[in-house]
């Protein structure tokens, strides 16, 4: 018998979604993560290009991302409704969505970046070093798309929970093939920075490939139709670009505006850029449980909408914010305690570490205001106003920029301060996001 489509509001059911979803989230995380971790030994200098690499690549991530979350407010819509006929043909659209974009991404990185990079980075050799990595890393898109589209899918239809094996198998495959290619193990070729970049696309290979297997040995793809007459329908898509389009650009606006920062960070030297790399990992990492929980207020206000129980929207929502929270409390308290063991993984030595604590310390602050904002906005996300989503979002941008800009660029004050304003970014969000929930507008318009 396949599970219910239909959530309840229960802590156990919160978790039951988000721990799975936690798991699923440190697929593109655990790629950065090693890949920070084997380039920090291999030079500091190595380390510093990642970030830039890592954070553009991450700008397409995001957009999978956003439509991601579109797509899984949809299908969970469609599974409170208890309508699974619907969810097949939805699917299919979502994958011919994310391929157009996919292959979009390859293009601009091969045609538009390099005059990007060249008018924004002022070394040289990290421009040549960046563009080389980008050229090889791009390629693993269109793949980590197809991951995150089925993760909508399995998230919208409650079975979280099968997510699982696709991120082991990727986070298993990105080790062993990012230390074969960076240091030559194993008889392969010692690739050095760009080693990182294939490992990255044959672990994003093997993730989507081994959650295919997945899917299809539960009986997910003949329960729901997948690839059932697998055609073009323009009204569905017309509905997921409509729900997911601002989400999108959402995605873009947020995550490139934190490109921005690091060309600012660049500016400020190398060692710098190495410290925001180690900071990134922080909310990439650690932050998987802000953005599983906040995952998880999406799919299940959705649900509960299309069941009809709009008044236990609220009480969700602060349930699941209160988790996030505790988990995030936790890990600021452990990343204030131990600075240095976490910099230790990084191996940049006693100055690296002693440089990037007071950084480290704010970030963690960020960190568990991060928790509280993430899930309000992804709420907002789940009754379908996108739209308001993506004002939120591109008011809190603006605040970011015009901070960044000028403690980073004018005052050249040290990054301690520049990253200082992840807390005023995530204050933004979260009164925002607050506000328009409490004030309950969103109930005369739940339709998706």
């Amino acid at each position: 018998m396949a599970p219910a489509l239909q959530v309840g509001t229960s802590y156990r059911q919160i978790l039951k979604i988000a721990l799975p979803i936690s798991l699923a989230l440190l697929v593109p995380q655990m790629n950065f993560v090693t890949n920070a971790i084997f380039l920090g030994h291999l030079s500091e200098e190595a380390l510093a290009t990642a970030s830039l690499t890592g954070v553009y690549y991450l700008v397409f991530s995001g957009i999978g991302f956003g439509l991601n979350n579109g797509l899984q407010a949809y299908i969970s819509r469609r599974a409170g409704e208890n309508k699974p006929q619907e969810i097949g043909v939805i699917f299919q659209q979502g994958i011919f969505i994310a391929m157009g974009i996919g292959a979009l991404g390859i293009l601009l990185t091969y045609l538009v970046a390099p005059l990007v990079f060249r008018s924004t980075i002022h070394s040289p050799k990290v421009y040549q070093d960046a563009l080389s990595f980008l050229r090889i890393r791009i390629w693993g898109l269109p793949f980590l798309f197809i991951y995150q589209m089925r993760n909508a899918l399995l998230v919208g239809i409650n079975r979280s929970n099968l997510l699982v094996a696709g991120t082991a198998a990727e986070a298993v495959a990105n080790v062993f093939f990012d230390y074969s290619f960076i240091f030559g193990h194993f008889g392969l070729p010692k690739l050095g920075f760009n080693g990182a970049a294939y490992a990255s696309v044959i672990a994003e290979f093997t993730g989507m490939f081994v959650l295919f297997l997945v899917v299809r040995a539960k009986g997910i793809s003949r329960q729901f139709s997948l690839f059932h007459r697998f055609a073009y329908n323009k009204e569905i898509t017309w509905r997921i670009l409509v729900l997911s389009g601002p989400l999108i650009f959402q995605m873009v606006i947020s995550i490139g505006s934190w490109f921005f920062f690091y060309v600012l960070i660049e500016h400020h030297g190398q060692t710098s850029l190495a410290i925001s790399n180690t900071m990134r990992n922080v909310f990439g990492f650690f932050g998987v449980f802000n953005w599983a929980f906040a995952s998880a207020a999406n799919t299940m206000v959705s649900n509960i909408i299309g069941q009809g129980k709009k008044e236990e929207v609220s009480r969700l929502i602060t349930k699941i914010m209160t988790i996030s929270m505790a988990i995030s409390l936790v890990v600021c308290m452990l990343l204030n305690l131990f600075p240095r063991l976490y910099f230790s993984v990084f191996g940049q030595g006693e100055n690296f570490a002693e440089e990037g604590t007071p950084t480290l310390r704010i970030v963690a602050a960020a960190l568990v205001l991060c928790s509280a904002a993430v899930v309000w906005l992804n709420s907002v996300t789940g009754t379908g106003r996108s739209k308001i989503t993506f004002t939120i979002e591109l008011v809190a941008i603006v605040f970011y920029c015009t901070y960044v800009y000028v403690i980073l660029e004018v005052k050249k004050l040290p990054i301690a301060w520049g990253w200082a304003s992840e807390l005023l970014y995530w204050t933004v969000i979260f009164t925002l996001s607050f506000s328009y929930m409490q004030r309950g507008k969103w109930k005369k318009q739940v339709e998706i």
